[in-house]
């Protein structure tokens, strides 16, 4: 969900993981931050680990990932060098990545994402802000990441207003749809901030907007409210998927509003709606999840991802405390988001860690989902596994990373997740694993392979 307070900052980034035992799942061998370690299940080898970010001085965190329909072409963006943001690609399907570069007005931006349309153009967005506007800027690749020389910000007309967290997909058509967060105004937001993380919101005029552009990009038409309640809807943070008929699927994070006056918020739930009109029009949110799992004020990090596999089912994934527990959940709707399954239980830790959860549709009924935690005594790990809609469970946690990263490093509220042609799955994550007292944080990235693994 959240905000990260800039303001010359530098960004802190940690992750890693282990295996509980007894688990065959193996992944990687690396010693330090950077080596060669291959990741697979079952003994199956993936690609190595590659230090995307290495040639990028600073801190580096909160990547966002996008890949070609044809898995070559695998796209990486982040908040790094020194305040900006970062872009990398590869184009042999995670074997190779360029050096980064930082894009155009991205000084000082945050809440990185990506997206590819069917024709290969590369979308990446951001958020940034000046004295009197925030408002998310959107960037074009016309040759596969070689350069984005299209930028166009997308600047509200209300003065001194919010903004925060946005999303990015394009429809068949080509269509580009962008949510993000919205407020009229900047005074209402009122912070939580948390040592080694991002800030929550204890108060503020909390909205889920979209926008659209019909020509690749370039112009934007207006600001449409998602979220019901405008201006006290309390909602934020909407990942979305668009379907082969066009019809938008998209999950938020609803806070409970109650003094609108004051727009103060109680914790939050996750809710699914969709448009079939372009996005003109919203559905009825449907709540994801029982009543008593919410989602607290002091949560910092990014809560709720969307995933579609092949055959059009709809994944959702968040994390919740309750009982001085933090659990991360899993969902599934057969019938285009009108209902849901119950719950799912993705993570197996007893504990209040941290647990950043997304997921990504793979082949007809099978989804991917991994997580962030800090459960470990080592620090921030990145564990996955894999679902099957039909079976359940296909694999228990398998381990991505090899080394972990301090819990006092700021690891970025999301990771990438993609998956690719041939039952294969690209990764990529914020880590800060060199030993010594305020360790730099890299952006690594590798591709698993499941062959062979029936749904």
């Amino acid at each position: 969900m959240r905000y990260r307070l800039m303001g010359g900052t530098a960004l802190l980034g940690a992750l890693a993981l282990g295996l509980p035992a007894g688990q065959a799942a193996t992944a990687g061998q690396a010693a330090t931050a950077g080596q060669a370690a291959t990741a697979g299940v079952a003994g199956t080898p993936g690609l190595p680990i590659t230090d995307i970010s290495k040639a990028c001085t600073g801190q580096n965190a909160e990547v966002e990932q996008a890949a070609s329909a044809s898995g070559q072409d695998i796209y990486e963006l982040w908040m790094g060098c020194h305040g900006s943001i970062a872009f990398s690609r590869s184009t042999d399907g995670g074997r190779h990545f360029s050096k980064p570069v930082t894009l155009a007005a991205s000084a000082g931006g945050w809440d990185p994402a990506l997206a590819v349309a069917p024709n290969g153009t590369v979308y990446a967005s951001f958020m940034n802000s000046t004295k009197v506007h925030t408002f998310p800027v959107v960037e074009a690749s016309f040759n596969q990441g070689r350069t984005f020389p299209q930028v166009s910000k997308l600047v509200p007309s209300q003065r001194r207003n919010w903004g925060d967290r946005d999303f990015i997909a394009v429809a068949p058509d080509g269509t580009v749809y962008l949510t993000w967060d919205y407020g009229p105004s900047a005074k209402a937001v009122t912070y939580i901030c948390t040592h080694g993380g991002s800030c929550a919101f204890a108060t503020g005029d909390l909205n889920v907007v979209i926008q659209k552009s019909a020509d690749g990009g370039e112009t934007w038409g207006p600001i449409v409210e998602v979220s019901p309640g405008f201006p006290a809807s309390g909602a934020d943070s909407a990942p979305l998927v668009v379907e082969p008929n066009g019809r938008i699927d998209l999950e938020y994070q609803g806070y409970r509003t109650i003094n609108p006056a004051k727009f103060t918020l109680a914790p939050a739930h996750s809710y699914f709606t969709s448009s079939v009109d372009g996005g003109a029009t919203w559905s009825p949110p449907v709540r994801i999840g029982p009543g008593p799992l919410t989602m607290s004020l002091a949560e910092w990090w990014i809560d709720g991802a969307i995933g579609m596999d092949a055959a059009g089912n709809l994944y959702a994934t968040w994390d919740t405390q309750h009982l001085k527990q933090d659990v991360g959940w899993l969902s599934y709707s057969t019938n285009h988001g009108r209902t849901w399954s119950p719950l799912i239980r993705v993570t197996p830790d007893h504990d209040n860690a941290t647990h950043i959860v997304q997921v990504a549709g793979g082949r007809p009924g099978v989804a991917y989902v991994g997580w962030l935690a800090d459960n470990s005594p080592g620090g921030y790990a990145l564990r996955l596994r894999v679902f099957s809609i039909s079976r359940g469970w296909l694999t228990g946690p398998i381990q991505v990373s090899r080394q972990f990263g301090t819990s006092q490093v700021w690891p970025g509220d999301t990771f990438g997740i993609s998956a690719l042609p041939g039952q294969r799955l690209a990764l990529s994550w914020g880590s800060a694993v060199a030993h010594e007292p305020k360790p730099p944080s890299e952006i690594f990235s590798t591709v698993l392979a499941f062959p062979g693994m029936a749904g």
